[in-house]
């Protein structure tokens, strides 16, 4: 979809739908920027580790099987925190929590860093996080979902154009906007089948961009394998009964289970929803098992296995029966009931000294970074992802309003000569 010759301002996209891009557009519209925005992503939906999965079977049935809940640590709190409790989006999260030891005993949550601070979900699924994000931004943003971006090139006279699976151009822009490092970390060549973009040129020339490239190229990952269990009736019953939604595992409780995190979704007319994410060390020893249905199976280098598939289903199914079988006793060992789906998080967490603020616009090649792998507060978290947007956000606004300041506003002249 070629943009049109007389655009009068830059012409931003923003790869990827998750936390970092939805609150990148709702910001950096809500500040002013002049211009329509293009959202690419590459699922069905925004919301990316933080969205919501629904059933095949019965609508009604959902499962947040990424983020359960944002957690805020610092203050001031986020710019868009407000706005989303006001339009009904988000709300606190006020559910028990707890954290699980080796033994099998229930412990204080303690200092896990993912439960601190102020907690908010979304109102009815937390992909109502970025939807949120998404009606704040307003008509000045565009949505395109199940459009995988699988390569970028630098465009003569500035600024990108964003290719497709078969090479097809999907969009041309005069800024670009990464909310993941899918494109650009070298396991993206692994995953989309092919060198993710052919940045080293155009990083010769741009130190800032060289250096950002080679940060997010050393930093790791932390994989995780989620179970997502469907419940309902006499099934969901017991479940719905226990003492807490949240569940963390402690070290020991993760060498002996395989699992680190246990959440207790409830649903409409006694539905409920379980999803159970595995330990890292497990999740690596199944790095290549990926959930058929899931947005991973359709990249280009992924090639699913239903049989293992099945047996991972299973594995995680047993150990959480297991784990809990404390207080459901007559689950443990039984035919599982309901619907069971697998999602894999090859890079659910990064890992390392995270991109430096300082390196997230790359203004000479018209290429900015946020994320939860930038470095600051909430580095790897949600809370991360959303204020590295807002602060992209406002860079990106005073490069707007320094007339000529790093080719912002010859941007979109120089694109329409030469795109």
């Amino acid at each position: 979809m070629p943009p049109e010759a007389s655009a009068p301002h830059p012409r931003l996209a923003v790869i990827g739908a998750g936390l970092a891009g939805c609150a990148f557009a709702a910001q950096l519209l809500r500040r002013g920027w002049p211009a329509p925005i293009s959202l690419w992503e590459a699922g069905r939906g925004p919301g990316g580790r933080a969205s919501t999965r629904h059933s095949r079977r019965d609508p009604q049935q959902r499962a947040d099987h990424g983020a359960p809940l944002i957690n805020v640590c610092t203050e001031p709190p986020p710019a868009l925190l407000a706005p989303l409790l006001a339009g009904g989006w988000i709300e606190p999260w006020l559910e028990p929590c707890a954290r699980l030891d080796a033994s099998g005993a229930l412990q204080p949550i303690g200092a896990e860093p993912l439960l601190q601070g102020s907690r908010y979900r979304g109102r009815g699924g937390m992909e109502q996080v970025c939807r949120g994000f998404l009606a704040l931004a307003g008509a000045g943003c565009t949505l395109h979902s199940s459009q995988l971006v699988q390569r970028l090139e630098p465009l003569a006279g500035g600024g990108w154009r964003l290719l497709g699976r078969a090479g097809e151009h999907m969009a041309d822009a005069d800024w670009l906007v990464l909310s993941g490092t899918l494109l650009v970390h070298p396991r993206g060549q692994a995953l989309l089948g092919a060198a993710p973009a052919p940045l080293a040129a155009v990083a010769a020339s741009d130190p800032e961009l060289a250096a950002a490239l080679q940060t997010i190229a050393a930093l790791g990952a932390e994989p995780h394998s989620n179970l997502i269990w469907l419940l309902e009736g006499t099934a969901a019953a017991p479940w719905l009964a226990l003492p807490f939604r949240l569940l963390e595992f402690d070290a020991g409780a993760q060498r002996r289970w395989g699992l680190w995190r246990v959440s207790i979704q409830p649903g409409a007319q006694g539905r409920c929803a379980v999803v159970a994410h595995s330990s890292a060390a497990l999740a690596a020893d199944h790095l290549q098992t990926v959930g058929s249905g899931s947005a991973a199976a359709r990249l280009p280098g992924v090639r699913p296995d239903p049989e293992r598939e099945q047996a991972l289903i299973a594995h995680l199914t047993a150990a959480v029966q297991a784990a809990l079988a404390t207080w459901l006793p007559d689950a443990h060992g039984q035919p599982p009931p309901g619907e069971r789906q697998l999602m894999r998080w090859g890079a659910a967490f990064p890992r390392g000294e995270g991109l430096p603020v300082a390196l997230s616009v790359c203004a000479r090649s018209r290429l900015a970074f946020c994320g939860d792998y930038l470095a600051g507060p909430g580095f790897g978290r949600a809370e991360g992802a959303w204020r590295s947007a807002e602060l992209l956000a406002e860079r990106l606004v005073e490069l707007l309003r320094a007339p000529g300041a790093a080719g912002v506003h010859s941007a979109a002249q120089g694109t329409q000569e030469h795109g």
